[in-house]
């Protein structure tokens, strides 16, 4: 308290004690369910003190990480039949979705946050589609991406692509770190 930063100077948050500022809470370290709270609690509390709801957003944050989720909505372009959308659309957005999540795996393996340069690019080695059912035109197009395996070089990703909250294809791709040939100039 009172301690001076500098710019560039590593910082330790630790939540849990910002609920036991004697400043901000009467008694901090006293278990009193009747407490009125001049301000709100600042971390989800230990013990005695967790939030009910802790454990959920726990498990959110954590599918937050592991699944990633695209949308797309179709245009007349990718019908292949009326009111249908075409195969090669599906397996495109199964293909593209799994690189964006593999680039963002190895991203977060790295240290990088997504969007930091330099972004990891990936190819597809290997692509697997399973047409479940006829995919409706219409409905927006929901595109879920797990990382299944990360290799030395390899991340496979498993993908569902769904319409109105059915299933109507899955895939595997196998990405591999792009080839130097293959990426763009550096600017």
């Amino acid at each position: 308290r009172g301690t001076p930063l500098h710019e560039g100077q590593r910082v330790f948050m630790f939540y849990v004690s910002a609920n036991r500022d004697e400043d901000a809470f009467a008694n901090p370290d006293v278990f009193d369910v009747t407490r009125s709270f001049t301000s709100p609690p600042l971390s989800f509390g230990f013990g005695q003190h967790t939030c009910i709801g802790a454990a959920l957003a726990r498990m959110e944050t954590r599918v937050l990480f592991e699944e990633v989720v695209a949308r797309f909505t179709p245009r007349a372009e990718h019908i292949s039949i009326p009111g249908f959308v075409y195969g090669g659309l599906i397996a495109s957005l199964i293909d593209c979705h799994a690189m964006a999540t593999a680039a963002a795996h190895a991203d977060r393996l790295a240290g990088r946050a997504v969007g930091d340069a330099p972004t990891s690019r990936y190819a597809t080695a290997a692509l697997h589609v399973d047409y479940l059912r006829p995919t409706p035109h219409g409905p927006e197009l929901v595109v879920r991406a797990r990382v299944k395996e990360t290799g030395r070089r390899k991340i496979v990703v498993s993908v569902t692509l769904s319409a109105s909250g059915i299933d109507t294809a899955r895939g595997e791709v196998v990405a591999l770190p792009m080839p130097e040939a293959m990426l763009p100039p550096a600017s």
